[in-house]
């Protein structure tokens, strides 16, 4: 989250907007949007279970409450899939810089 923020600028100027879904409580979202500075959406309190069997996210059932590994997605403007990374794991997740390329990729073939 953190590198988007750093990176949101870039975003910004390729009319790219950058949104965060957590299935963390309202507090606790707000935290992480106070410890990383964060200026664009973080929409929380979302149902770890229901995003799962929604977008195929892993998810870890053995902690209380469930939660979800980081999935990250990069939407066309039309709103369908361009691409998704799928985590499973501590590793594995969209860097902005490499998002921002790529959208400036799509953007530039009209993809």
């Amino acid at each position: 989250m953190a590198d988007f923020q750093k990176n949101l600028e870039r975003f910004q100027q390729s009319n790219t907007q950058v949104v965060a879904l957590s299935v963390d409580k309202e507090e606790d979202a707000k935290k992480t949007v106070e410890r990383h500075r964060l200026a664009y959406p973080v929409l929380h309190g979302l149902d770890a279970k229901k995003i799962a069997e929604t977008t195929g996210a892993y998810i870890q059932e053995d902690g209380s409450p469930p939660y979800l590994h980081a999935t990250g997605f990069i939407l066309r403007p039309n709103g369908t899939i361009a691409l998704v990374v799928y985590s499973s794991g501590a590793v594995g997740r969209l860097a902005a810089r490499d998002t921002h390329g790529l959208i400036r990729y799509y953007q530039k073939h009209n993809y």
